[in-house]
């Protein structure tokens, strides 16, 4: 089992932030995150997260009209943005991803089996995202709070491209977080059958 600090860094002592130190994060981090994410299971190793991440003031000013009023100061302070996002055309990449069979044809020309498994395989790598960024040092912001339609009509205009979150980068400022909310136990959320 990992030791107490990992466990602590990776889970514990982890809190979603909304207030940024004025500390930038470096391009080799953006990287480092990517390369440990992208072990994150997926069915078929389909793989259709793809993650913009939202780092210049220029991008930041594109970002900001499509973010609720709640949102707007966090982002824009954060040292980096990302768009957690998925591939409606994912599947294109089967035959690379999954050469052991033709796992392309489940998927091709069947719409909603695109967005069902889009969308749930690129959360997955979502979470798997959050837990990479916290890995190499850093803290996380994931929100909601966005015009889906509007945000992806500004960074992904070719509609091929569907956000499903964000999630705000950098080195928290823990002096802006509230005390941690209790957690439900293991008796009100699971059964052992």
């Amino acid at each position: 089992m990992l030791g107490k600090d990992t466990l602590d860094t990776l889970f514990c002592h982890a809190r979603s932030h909304n207030g940024w130190l004025k500390q930038d994060i470096s391009e080799t981090q953006i990287h480092q995150i990517y390369e440990l994410m992208k072990f994150a299971p997926t069915a078929a190793n389909n793989c259709p997260a793809r993650i913009t991440f939202i780092k210049s003031d220029a991008a930041k000013q594109r970002l900001k009209p499509h973010l609720d009023e709640g949102n707007i100061d966090k982002s824009m302070n954060a040292p980096v943005v990302a768009i957690i996002s998925y591939d409606t055309e994912f599947y294109e990449k089967l035959p690379l991803l999954f050469p052991h069979t033709d796992a392309k044809s489940w998927y091709q020309g069947k719409p909603e089996k695109i967005k069902s498994a889009g969308e749930m395989n690129a959360t997955l790598q979502g979470a798997y995202f959050i837990m990479a960024t916290r890995a190499v040092g850093l803290d996380c912001g994931p929100m909601g709070g966005f015009n889906n339609k509007t945000l992806d009509n500004e960074f992904f205009p070719d509609g091929k491209t569907k956000s499903i979150f964000l999630c705000g980068i950098g080195h928290g400022d823990h002096s802006k977080i509230f005390p941690r909310s209790p957690r439900l136990s293991f008796d009100e959320a699971c059964k052992i059958i």
